[in-house]
């Protein structure tokens, strides 16, 4: 993946975190970042590997999924 698509991944991840709850933020963090819970979101997206970016992106997106059917 090119440089221009991780920061665009990068960038969806940040945005579609910011939109969930709290509580699937802090899961993001335990899954990405166990061994520093305290870091912030945005420095958690940032130090991901390129490897992981797929994987996070699909993950969010189906939060998202089920956060919008619940509200619906």
């Amino acid at each position: 993946m090119n440089n221009q698509l991780q920061e665009f991944a990068r960038e969806q991840l940040k945005t579609g975190l910011a939109k969930l709850p709290e509580s699937n933020q802090h899961f993001f963090k335990r899954m990405y970042s166990h061994e520093n819970l305290d870091a912030t979101i945005c420095d958690v997206v940032d130090a991901m590997t390129e490897e992981k970016l797929d994987w996070a992106m699909q993950q969010v997106q189906r939060s998202l999924d089920k956060e919008i059917k619940a509200g619906a």
